[in-house]
């Protein structure tokens, strides 16, 4: 198991204490909120999760500034397993007096870590992971689901394909929770808009590199779009090498089911353009997220931002004014009623503007439907994307009513 680094951070009026009485360990101790970041640092997922993410829940914890309340953050790489996520999650809490843990990773990490958190009764911020169970058959009274899902995926890129004449998919699907999620909500929308799946294969995951037989299984089947159910480098390779086997040539258009900019950043718009692709920030949007990048990019180098980035910023810049209100005893000693006084603020952030929490732990705000530019529309560095289609918050994401939450009553 990879251990934790820490970072100890300060809001800037904790850092300006000199002058005032010297606070006992203990009491310092009583004020401080711990933040543990669970994600990859090191494999598939690194560049779209990471130090990226670190860096703008650093951001976060920068600008809240509010009276002496410490903040100290540690963060793990889960290695995309979930008995490492498991282990680093109960060390944190147990041994580390952790109060909340954030993104999770790939969601077999994510899925292992919501149980534990529950059962420590603390708070799980979760900013990465796409699995929809989280607010559906597995969601948990002390878990946000903040940035997107793969119902949200689903419907803003598997539908709107359908519609545009993509009516018989093939699959290529990451062979864990993630993948299955993912292919199966996008099975149901292009069922349901009139088309047909023809069949689908399971790539191992982690560790599957060479994706060419797997491209010409897909192939055979003879379909419009092949849908690519997986993300990060498994997406990236899947793209370059149907680029070598010459699948758009042959009139077989590629859906990205889940593809950020990074990988964008990695493909580069000679291979990418075309793609279809949805995200919930993207960094020109408007002059709010501009200014959240400006802010950021100092301490980000040439990385690009996506919007598990954004969700790191935004679900713990929102979490620490929770705690500001409710004061930091009363939020480190119960997560559920944290939780739920997340749910009953309202949220706005410079990522993803003004927005709100259901009650089974669905953050909401709009979806975006992408078009990777070419090389000859792009003005500058990362000005990869153009607006296809807004979907509004609360038609983005799964109808509560339709998900089984077992403790949302309806």
């Amino acid at each position: 198991m990879t251990l934790s680094r820490r970072a100890v951070l300060q809001t800037g009026a904790a850092a300006a204490l000199g002058g005032l009485p010297f606070r006992s360990a203990r009491s310092q101790a009583a004020n401080t909120i711990k933040i543990a970041l669970l994600c990859d640092f090191s494999g598939t997922y690194r560049d779209v999760t990471g130090p990226t993410e670190l860096a703008c829940i650093k951001q976060a914890v920068a600008e809240f500034n509010n009276r002496g309340i410490n903040v100290e953050v540690l963060y793990g790489d889960n290695q995309n397993k979930p008995d490492v996520g498991s282990n680093l999650t109960r060390q944190w809490i147990d041994r580390d007096g952790v109060d909340v843990i954030i993104d999770g990773g790939a969601s077999s990490v994510a899925l292992a870590a919501n149980d534990i958190i529950r059962e420590k009764n603390k708070v799980f911020l979760n900013t990465s992971s796409a699995t929809s169970d989280l607010t559906g058959s597995k969601c948990s009274p002390n878990t946000i689901h903040w940035t997107y899902d793969t119902y949200m995926l689903a419907k803003s890129t598997g539908g709107a394909t359908v519609r545009a004449g993509g009516d018989s998919w093939y699959f290529i699907t990451a062979d864990y929770a993630f993948g299955h999620a993912l292919e199966r909500d996008t099975a149901n929308f292009v069922k349901a808009a009139g088309g047909s799946v023809l069949g689908q294969t399971r790539t191992p995951f982690p560790g599957t590199t060479d994706f060419s037989s797997f491209l010409v299984q897909a192939m055979a089947a003879r379909p419009k779009v092949i849908g690519l159910a997986n993300a990060g480098s498994d997406t990236i390779n899947c793209i370059k090498q149907a680029a070598e086997f010459g699948v758009t040539r042959r009139g077989v258009k590629l859906a990205s089911l889940l593809m950020f900019m990074p990988d964008v950043h990695a493909l580069g718009l000679q291979t990418a353009q075309g793609l279809l692709c949805t995200e919930t920030f993207y960094w020109d949007m408007n002059d709010r997220t501009r200014a959240f990048s400006a802010r950021v990019r100092p301490h980000i180098g040439q990385n690009a931002l996506c919007m598990n980035h954004a969700g790191g910023y935004a679900a713990v810049l929102h979490y620490l004014k929770v705690v500001a209100d409710m004061g930091v005893a009363a939020a480190k000693a119960d997560g559920v009623a944290t939780v739920n006084r997340m749910k009953a603020m309202p949220c706005d952030d410079d990522c993803f503007g003004a927005g709100s929490i259901r009650a089974d732990g669905r953050k909401l705000h709009p979806a975006y439907l992408f078009e990777v530019k070419s090389p000859a529309e792009s003005k500058g560095p990362f000005d990869y994307y153009k607006l296809l289609q807004t979907t509004p918050g609360d038609q983005a994401f799964r109808p509560m009513s339709e998900g089984g939450c077992a403790f949302v009553r309806s």
